[in-house]
């Protein structure tokens, strides 16, 4: 088309030149242009006003059409277009205050905003400049944005550039490409769509790209809005965003609608809302928090979640659970508020306060405080402690629970233990001491050294499997041997004393040791069962 309209051209010049030649009365108008309208306000907004060419003409084939050669000049409002050449439509059959111009356009509107190409198309009636480039990109500018495509449109009424046959846009920073965009010089706005992708570099001097399909930026605040799910990809690992803003300046992004940060160290933090500073090196997730440590194999669970990345460490509350799964049997700790860090010596250190509840196939437990350690796979737990296994309950002061590749291995009591065996309601054997370790096997107890202080109730049960009579024993130190649910064997040494009674002589005071309790109604059943109880 824009080849037909440069012949055209050509032929009115050529056509001018011959009706000259037939009639050597006829002598061209040499005299400068002058504007159309004189008198006319220049900054009229709603007309086209021609400034200034070296020469017009008007050929006879299109009386309503004046052909304009060098240096042409119009003027829009504010607006000043230049061209080599141009048709200006006059007549009213044709669009008002519409041109087309050929050769170095160049638009210019103050000092700020400048269009340039090879041809140009302005309708009047819609108040739109089309620039098209020959071989080459057209250029908006704005200040330090620059807007290039092989097309571009500009919008007086709107001030809107835009594209839509793939576009890039450019400012300090960033780098934005798109199949669609468009840009408003005022208000620093642009919108892209279809195959969007920003490449920038942050003030920490990472390279950072976000890939999407549709994005809002403003190139004074450099913050892109995300509307529908994007990744953004930086050295220090990947953001997926389902909605949310990111701030490019900052390096730092507000998600919604279940976005996830990933970092490099094989972490995930995902939520409801999450805000994401990668300079800092911290997040911040609200509302239904998944948090996983895939090097460590554990995930921490809650309503609310701080992680630092600088530091390697981690916060979480509200509902809160924690699932170490570096075993075949998955561990389930609860606490009001769960903590993981590094110890001084870089050991691994998972904290839960207040009420802690947990649960593994094998052994349950509450307390106060519970400290888990990673590198020797230890449960500390403090503060009215109690562990189940089986049908055994062991409670104290201070409980340390040492567990293997896949079950607990053996229980230490080093300030005060006491061990409770329900063999029938009501009936229980009992032991107790100033130190107590158990010891399991294949998650069942198969010995227990209770040492200082010692007192036990036991049951022994006849060949028949009945229980007869009851023994209370007090000693300085006790070793256990147990089978299933059986004592087979029971060693006291140094000063020992006690008593056997035949149950149906048996008072109600030899049947519980005085520091006796049964927490059977306390005890976790599932992994869904460790959340405080009302």
């Amino acid at each position: 088309m824009r080849l037909l309209l440069k012949i055209l051209l050509a032929a009115c010049i050529l056509t001018a030149f011959l009706v000259e030649a037939r009639n050597p009365l006829l002598t061209p108008d040499r005299t400068p242009i002058r504007p159309q309208i004189p008198e006319a306000d220049r900054h009229r907004s709603n007309r086209l006003f021609l400034e200034r060419a070296d020469s017009l003409m008007v050929t006879p084939m299109e009386k309503d059409v004046q052909i304009l050669l060098g240096n042409v000049m119009f003027r829009k409002g504010d607006m000043f277009m230049y061209c080599d050449s141009a048709r200006f439509y006059t007549s009213p059959d044709l669009p008002a205050d519409s041109m087309e111009a050929f050769g170095n356009i160049r638009m210019e509107q103050g000092d700020t905003l400048f269009l340039y190409g090879d041809y140009l198309n302005y309708s009047g009636y819609l108040e739109v400049a089309t620039v098209e480039g020959e071989g080459r990109d057209v250029r908006l500018i704005n200040r330090d944005v620059t807007l290039t495509a092989p097309i571009i449109h500009y919008s007086q009424l709107m001030e809107l550039g835009y594209y839509n046959n793939g576009g890039k846009l450019t400012d300090p920073s960033n780098e934005l490409t798109s199949l669609e965009g468009e840009y408003a010089p005022p208000t620093k706005d642009a919108n892209f769509y279809g195959r969007v992708r920003l490449v920038g570099r942050t003030n920490a001097g990472d390279t950072v790209r976000v890939f999407t399909d549709t994005l809002l930026y403003n190139t004074d605040s450099r913050i892109a809005d995300l509307p529908v799910f994007a990744r953004i990809i930086g050295k220090d690992g990947d953001i997926d965003s389902r909605m949310g803003i990111y701030d490019t300046g900052l390096d730092m992004a507000t998600l919604l609608d279940r976005s996830t940060v990933h970092t490099n160290r094989g972490n995930t933090l995902t939520g409801d809302s999450l805000v994401y500073d990668r300079n800092a090196g911290f997040g911040e997730a609200f509302g239904s928090v998944v948090m996983t440590d895939s090097a460590r194999q554990m995930t921490l669970e809650g309503d609310y979640a701080f992680y630092n990345e600088l530091t390697d460490s981690a916060f979480c509350t509200g509902h809160a659970r924690a699932l170490e799964y570096s075993q075949p049997d998955t561990f389930y700790i609860h606490g009001d508020t769960l903590r993981t860090f590094l110890d001084p010596d870089s050991v691994r250190l998972m904290v839960a306060n207040p009420n802690v509840r947990f649960w593994r196939i094998d052994i349950q437990g509450v307390c106060d405080s519970m400290t888990f350690v990673g590198s020797d796979t230890t449960v500390r737990m403090d503060i009215n402690p109690v562990v189940w296994n089986e049908n055994y309950q062991i409670f104290g002061n201070r409980i340390i629970v040492y567990l293997n590749d896949s079950t607990i291995e053996r229980a230490w009591l080093p300030d005060f233990g006491f061990l409770a065996d329900e063999i029938e309601h009501g009936y229980y054997n009992q032991l107790s001491g100033k130190e107590m370790t158990a010891y399991f096997a294949d998650g069942e107890l198969t010995r227990l050294n209770v040492d200082g202080s010692v007192q036990a109730v036991m049951l022994p049960q006849e060949e028949d499997s009945t229980y007869n009579k009851i023994a209370n024993i007090e000693s300085s130190f006790l070793t256990a041997d147990f089978a299933g649910r059986d004592i087979q064997r029971v060693k006291t040494w140094s000063e020992t004393s006690g008593t056997v009674t035949p149950l149906y002589l048996a008072k109600r005071s030899l049947f519980l040791l005085p520091r006796f309790k049964w927490f059977e109604s306390s005890r976790p059943t599932g992994p869904s069962d460790i959340f405080p109880r009302p």
